[in-house]
């Protein structure tokens, strides 16, 4: 068994599971860990449990500390030196006149490598480009091409319902979503009902799905002949989270009324 803790790494990086190594990270606190490439820092965003070792995502890496006001001090600085280095970036971009738009760019923790991360409708040859980063900055120099929901989370902001952005705030991987879950929940199909800032279906709708599915359940379906206590005719609408049903009647009147899971 293995005591670990869910990190976000970097600001807007993926979520994995490291263990506490002994250690007690709090939820919020930052941490400097082992990852692919050497030290790393990143954000605890859950409390700490432990999992069998079926369940652990290989390699487990260990938390090394809790990041110290020093590590604070060079992450802050990192990350102000990152926002500099992105207008060298975007000025090299357009010299070369290449098909890209720059998102965002990070410093690794050590500042032995510089990420940029940019949007682009095909493959782009950015081979000269790096050359270019390279004897300006005199690190190693990665340049990764990223889709629109990964430049969502990277940039951040407010979706329809109010709340931060999903993918910029707990959701770990993107899961598939298609447009039936969108009908199975009884939402409409208005592209900009359904869709997210990055211009795809909204995440919610495939975390949320298996709770609609568990809620449909024993509810009528639209265009069932039911009868209830209120009324009798036929089911115009569902409303799962409330539990009832929308009625057509003989009359030609549409009404609500409460499910109370007898069909007819």
């Amino acid at each position: 068994m293995h005591e670990v803790v869910q990190v976000r790494l970097r600001e807007a990086g993926k979520n994995s599971c490291f263990s506490t190594h002994g250690l007690r990270p709090t939820i919020g606190s930052y941490v400097i860990v082992q990852a692919d490439r050497g030290l790393e820092y990143g954000l605890v965003i859950s409390d700490p449990e432990i999992i069998l070792d079926s369940e652990v995502e290989q390699p487990l890496r260990d938390i090394m500390r809790i990041a110290t006001p020093q590590d604070l001090s060079q992450i802050e600085k990192n990350s102000k030196r990152a926002k500099e280095i992105m207008v060298t970036c975007v000025q090299k971009i357009r010299e070369r006149n290449l098909p890209m738009k720059l998102i965002d760019a990070e410093y690794s923790f050590d500042r032995s490598r510089i990420v940029f991360y940019f949007t682009a409708e095909g493959r782009v040859d950015f081979r000269d480009l790096i050359k270019d980063l390279a004897s300006i900055f005199k690190t190693r120099i990665e340049l990764r091409q990223i889709g629109v929901r990964d430049e969502a989370r990277f940039l951040g902001g407010v979706g329809p319902c109010g709340r931060k952005l999903c993918c910029a705030s707990f959701l770990k991987d993107f899961e598939p979503v298609t447009i039936k879950m969108a009908k199975e929940q009884n939402l409409p199909l208005n592209p900009t009902k359904i869709s997210g800032l990055c211009g795809r279906l909204m995440c919610c709708l495939s975390y949320e799905h298996n709770c609609y599915k568990q809620l449909m359940k024993g509810l009528p379906k639209e265009g069932d002949m039911i009868k209830t206590k209120e009324a009798k005719g036929k089911v115009m609408s569902v409303n799962a989270i409330k539990r009832t049903v929308t009625i057509e009647t003989d009359e030609g009147k549409q009404i609500e009324v409460p499910w109370e899971g007898k069909r007819r």
